[in-house]
């Protein structure tokens, strides 16, 4: 990197304001945001967003399933741009800097090169991923997922939200059904900065993470048969009761996480008892589970301990279990050039770093698979995210904003410069 670029900085005061200005769509009063997927909110702040990167210079592009794209030209539009952002929606109880940060200081980025005057070798492209949450509309992360082949265009726009209005239908009622084809807008590499969303950064005092890899995924549905009958006259040798059963799968699932950690979590988030009643025997009900690994043999070893003792608990408890693998996703690896261009700038900037692995899922993860992509972690408070007490501090941001650009800078290249 050029001398003359090395000390660039961004504008923290600029970059903390955009954060809160922002926050104001679906602000919650618990300080927290809500802001789904689609929904008035999310327009609000779609809209702010053209505008701003419309001021910025950039060429707003807007694709079928609702991401945009801001475009800022480089000298050589031959070559694919850099794509660096994030999402802007956020979980029913979210916080001001899940998604948010990234995609704010992927525009801070271009606004700090135009206040500079530097024009980059490669065209940028600053992203607003749609529904990276998955919290109204499933899958999480669909448009990326989309973008690199895991769905199509026609899957996505038909999926469903709780109150039956489809994707296509919410985006049209928002106006951010866009004419581009999914995937045409080519990228020739992807640069996240997120939250941390976990306590390994603020425990060990670092101030960036540099994220190698990620965690893969598996989903499961599952479902209990037993047998409903009545809680005061059926004697307890004979009763087949499915909640009874379920607790014990409930503890297999975390007893199997801890035997294969520390390299792997496994949670049941979700579980409905059908036709409950007080004083009656649950007969019947289901549950999911999400298992994360950042191995692949791990992955399949849970799967199979899983199995093993599912039918083993089905036996005893003489009740059916069926469990459903609804969707894996495989460890995501990413690419090494990309990796070492952060913690290189890291180096520079004199920030305290450690390579980390996400142990959520990211727009980035989904990437990882199409094109050379990369991610930037900062801490947040106590870990906390999908959260209203989320937070991190303005040093922090800024910090991982600088990172961002620097990596930028040199990925990207100054035009007229070696």
């Amino acid at each position: 990197m050029p001398a003359s670029h090395s000390n660039l900085q961004i504008d923290s005061e600029r970059l903390w304001g955009t954060i809160h200005e922002t926050a104001a769509f679906g602000a919650t009063p618990k300080g927290g945001v809500r802001r789904l997927t689609l929904g008035p909110e999310d327009k609000q702040v779609r809209d702010w967003f053209r505008r701003a990167c419309e001021a910025a210079g950039c060429e707003v592009h807007v694709d079928a399933l609702g991401t945009m794209f801001a475009l800022r030209r480089g000298r050589d539009m031959s070559k694919p741009p850099l794509g660096i952002g994030s999402h802007l929606d956020t979980q029913p109880t979210g916080g001001k800097f899940d998604g948010s940060l990234g995609t704010l200081a992927a525009l801070e980025v271009v606004r700090t090169l135009n206040a500079a005057g530097i024009e980059t070798e490669t065209p940028l492209c600053v992203i607003n991923w749609t529904n990276e949450e998955g919290s109204r509309f499933a899958p999480a992360m669909m448009a990326s997922g989309a973008y690199a082949g895991d769905f199509t265009a026609d899957d996505i726009l038909g999926r469903n939200a709780a109150e039956g209005i489809t994707v296509a239908q919410a985006l049209s009622e928002i106006g951010y059904n866009g004419d581009e084809p999914v995937g045409a807008r080519r990228l020739g590499g992807f640069v996240e900065l997120h939250i941390e969303q976990g306590p390994i950064l603020e425990a060990e005092g670092k101030t960036i993470g540099v994220v190698h890899n990620g965690q893969g995924i598996i989903w499961y549905d599952g479902r209990v048969t037993g047998f409903a009958s009545h809680a005061g006259t059926t004697p307890m040798p004979l009763r087949r009761d499915a909640l009874a059963t379920f607790a014990e799968i409930v503890l297999a699932v975390e007893r199997i996480a801890r035997e294969l950690g520390p390299d792997a979590v496994g949670t049941i988030g979700e579980t409905t008892i059908e036709n409950a009643s007080r004083n009656v025997i649950p007969g019947d009900l289901t549950f999911t589970i999400d298992v994360r690994s950042a191995s692949a043999a791990t992955l399949d070893k849970f799967d199979i301990m899983l199995r093993k003792v599912f039918a083993e608990i089905a036996t005893r408890r003489r009740a059916e279990v069926a469990l459903d693998q609804i969707w894996r996703k495989e460890p995501p690896q990413f690419d090494a050039r990309l990796v070492d261009a952060v913690e290189t700038a890291a180096k520079e900037l004199g920030y305290s770093h450690r390579r980390i692995t996400t142990g959520a899922g990211h727009d980035a993860c989904n990437l990882a698979t199409v094109m050379p992509a990369a991610m930037i972690f900062v801490p947040c408070k106590d870990g906390i995210s999908h959260n209203e007490l989320e937070d991190a501090t303005q040093a922090d941001c800024a910090a991982g904003a600088n990172e961002l650009l620097h990596t930028v800078l040199a990925l990207a290249g100054v035009a007229g410069r070696d």
